[in-house]
């Protein structure tokens, strides 16, 4: 009998190319983007990791708030490209830099032709607050697809997974086939495999 065929991770080789501070900064070169973005701490840095078998290509810190850059990595061949936008949300950061990653935020989502996706991260056990809603309505606005990555669901019980997961594509349906969901863990194989499969299909759509 033969082994299980283990499928081909289209992330793997994806190294770093650069960091932004301002949306001018950004290559012109029209290379497909697909942009993770999420509540700080939710897990955003460890779910870039696992999808691209690395464990330090995107800084994963204990300080929520700690990524205030654009961060662009290239998948192999460079022919598109992962993009890792600050994350939102985290009260201890002064305001005039909250402001500052907003606008850069919400600049990206609103200008950058070349982005084909969103990988919007949320923490499983705190799923769909309000700075996630809003994230959301600023997606649909634009026309962003997004696939929600619903992490750290290794935290709770398989029933109480569901019953999140199922809560979430209810409330996801209302904003349009754009809008999908899934479990996802970095700790252990839960929905790493489904995820690289539905975000490299959105990256070439």
């Amino acid at each position: 009998m033969s082994a299980p065929e283990v499928p081909v991770n289209p992330f793997a080789h994806t190294t770093f190319v650069m960091s932004c501070a301002k949306l001018e900064q950004l290559p012109a070169d029209g290379a497909p983007e697909l942009a993770f973005v999420g509540r700080s701490n939710a897990g955003k840095s460890s779910a870039l990791n696992t999808l691209c078998q690395q464990k330090t290509l995107a800084r994963v810190s204990k300080t929520p708030g700690r990524t205030q850059l654009i961060n662009l990595f290239a998948l192999r061949g460079g022919q598109s490209r992962l993009v890792d936008l600050p994350g939102y949300g985290y009260a201890a950061v002064p305001d005039a830099i909250r402001r500052d990653w907003g606008k850069l935020i919400g600049g990206y989502l609103e200008t950058r032709d070349t982005l084909k996706t969103l990988a919007v991260i949320m923490d499983c056990r705190h799923p769909l607050t309000d700075l996630d809603e809003q994230m959301l309505d600023w997606a649909q606005a634009y026309g962003r697809p997004c696939h929600v990555l619903l992490t750290k669901c290794d935290k709770l019980s398989r029933g109480a997974g569901a019953a999140t997961l199922l809560q979430v594509r209810q409330a996801l349906k209302a904003r349009g086939p754009g809008f999908t969901a899934q479990l996802f863990s970095s700790h252990t194989p839960t929905g790493v495999d489904e995820a690289r499969a539905a975000l490299a299909a959105a990256l070439v759509a």
